[in-house]
């Protein structure tokens, strides 16, 4: 019996059915082993439940301890959750006597409830301590980072994982502004920016970027995607699914690049004297692009920039 908990922020997981029916968790599959990368709410772990057999398993991955919390109220013995980034997937299913899995799936957002929570320190749309941290149990928050690092990483961040053009003016309020006040709440941030920033798109908060950058870089966000990515190919079984939700420029790009590196192989001079059954075959395919339709932008706002990609692990490689 799954347990849906009441919760106190609300949340829309987005490209719920499509991220899951591109899994293909029908057949064989449905006795199968399957990795939700990053547990949220709970939305595609629920539904990948009611896909499995009795037979299946769900092995879910989250570093927010409110997620976790959440997790731990699914009463279904086919569910395990793991207290960490999906970039301990390898480790963590080898400690669990899992060598391989049938399906993966990573959404790379966060979810409503972390940004809606004011107490977390990600939005700029209300005041709250200047945390940002998805597991706050480890780790420092923005507040401290800020305080202490050095002007030309501020800029490097904000710049790189923001791309904001405004990085050097924005870090070098920064600076001015903490000899004065410690940072410690996320209007002061938003504050600083907005005074900083004199133009911005239409319809976008001058914060917009900074926060993200700092985000980013504070949950080490993309260095755990690449290394998420590799371990999850590395668990994936033959013919085995991986769907990944970004839902930035940054992120997909990542997974873009990833995907391509495993279906685009260097071929040898077609001069060279070698059989066609001896050419580098691709480790995977490419099975969808999918993007959230109007319907669900119109329901969920915070889906209009969602990208799903999914691949399929082809069989001949070894693992």
């Amino acid at each position: 019996m799954i347990a849906s908990p009441a919760q106190e922020f609300t949340h829309q997981t987005v490209l719920l059915n499509e991220a899951v029916d591109a899994l293909d968790l029908s057949g064989d599959r449905a006795a199968g082993i399957v990795v939700d990368g990053t547990f949220g709410r709970g939305g595609h772990s629920r539904k990948i439940l009611e896909r499995l057999n009795a037979a299946g398993r769900l092995i879910a991955f989250d570093k927010d301890t409110q997620a976790i919390a959440n997790a731990q109220q699914i009463q279904d013995p086919r569910f395990v959750i793991v207290h960490d980034s999906f970039a301990t997937m390898a480790d963590a299913l080898a400690d669990l006597g899992i060598a391989s899995v049938d399906a993966i799936l990573m959404d790379l957002g966060i979810s409503s409830p972390q940004v809606d929570d004011a107490a977390r320190g990600f939005s700029f749309r209300a005041d709250g301590p200047l945390d940002m941290r998805m597991d706050t149990t480890r780790g420092i928050s923005a507040a401290e980072w800020l305080a202490t690092e050095d002007e030309q990483k501020i800029r490097e961040v904000i710049k790189n994982y923001g791309e904001e053009r405004f990085a050097f003016q924005i870090a070098k309020a920064i600076v001015a502004r903490r000899a004065i006040e410690p940072i410690s709440s996320t209007r002061q941030l938003a504050e600083i920016v907005a005074n900083t920033v004199k133009t911005r798109e239409k319809g976008k908060d001058p914060a917009t970027r900074t926060f993200q950058a700092i985000r980013i870089f504070i949950n080490k966000e993309l260095e755990d995607l690449e290394i998420g990515l590799a371990g999850a190919y590395e668990r994936l079984a033959p013919y085995g699914r991986m769907s990944v939700i970004s839902f930035h420029s940054l992120e997909d790009r990542i997974v873009k690049q990833f995907f391509a590196s495993k279906v685009t192989l260097a071929q040898p001079h077609r001069r060279l004297p070698i059989r066609s059954v001896d050419l580098p075959q691709p480790e995977m395919r490419l099975i969808a692009k999918i993007k959230p339709s109007d319907a669900e932008i119109a329901a969920n706002p915070r889906a209009r920039s969602a990208i799903l990609r999914v691949a399929e692990r082809l069989p001949g490689v070894a693992q």
